[in-house]
């Protein structure tokens, strides 16, 4: 499966026909003003200079991509002049946008050379899967909101992006192919860490993961070992994220 597939490989369990019907009687969206992109230049420029960097971010690649991806396209317009802020914010479902500093945060602590295969469990909006992709060989995300997936993929098909393949599903339960990933990057907190996603890690391989309660979490960082007894856990600060929800995750919270 990739990025190019038809839309039913990204919704495997809906009705096609109906899909399609909707896709093709959709009106194609106008691409982005280049007066109005403009801007959002400098805004974007500040948030490299004055949040991440400040705020202790170094990685040049991971300050370079996050400097040019257009993140107010993945907001609501009406949010757009906020999408620059050093805050977290609204993309509807529920679910939220992390702030700047925590999507650099977790993308840095991956180490990433630009050869790996990354699992992301929570597309989301999108963004942070556009940053991983601009970042790595290939990211497989998996979304369990067919709207948001939805969305997600359309957005990022629209930028080029096609280095992403995108699924709907429980991500808790990892992929389901139980292939194994060189880094995967959790944006749900989870009550614990899901051993369907240590399982999927590879030997040496690096997985980031909110882990605590429903009102805050550590951010965990684990690599990966050939046994249980080799894994090594570290854990780097507070946060706060939306519940993971699933089997190995938050069962029976919406």
């Amino acid at each position: 499966m990739s990025a190019r597939n038809s839309t039913a490989s990204l919704f495997p369990f809906t009705d096609r026909k109906r899909l399609a019907s909707r896709f093709r009687s959709a009106t194609p969206k106008p691409p982005p003003s280049p007066v109005r992109e403009r801007v959002f230049v400098r805004p974007r420029q500040r948030m490299v200079e004055t949040q991440l960097k400040s705020q202790g971010i170094s990685d040049p690649r991971v300050l370079k991509v996050m400097g040019e991806i257009p993140r107010h396209q993945f907001v609501d317009e009406a949010l757009a002049g906020r999408a620059y802020s050093d805050a977290t914010l609204p993309i509807g479902e529920g679910q939220t946008l992390s702030q700047p500093y925590t999507v650099a945060r977790m993308t840095e602590a991956l180490g990433l050379t630009g050869r790996e295969e990354v699992l992301e469990i929570g597309t989301g909006s999108g963004y942070q899967t556009a940053v991983l992709s601009r970042l790595c060989r290939r990211v497989y995300t998996i979304e369990r909101l067919p709207k948001l997936a939805e969305n997600a993929k359309r957005r990022l098909t629209e930028m080029g992006m096609t280095n992403i393949v995108f699924r709907v599903g429980d991500g808790s339960l990892g992929w389901p192919m139980k292939r194994q990933f060189d880094r995967i990057l959790v944006t749900a907190g989870a009550p614990v860490i899901p051993e369907n996603l240590t399982r999927q890690l590879q030997d040496g391989g690096t997985l980031m993961v909110p882990e605590g309660g429903l009102s805050g979490q550590l951010l965990v960082k684990i690599k990966g070992g050939r046994s249980p007894s080799q894994i090594i856990r570290e854990e780097l600060e507070a946060c706060c994220f939306v519940p993971l929800v699933g089997k190995a995750g938050w069962e029976g919270v919406s």
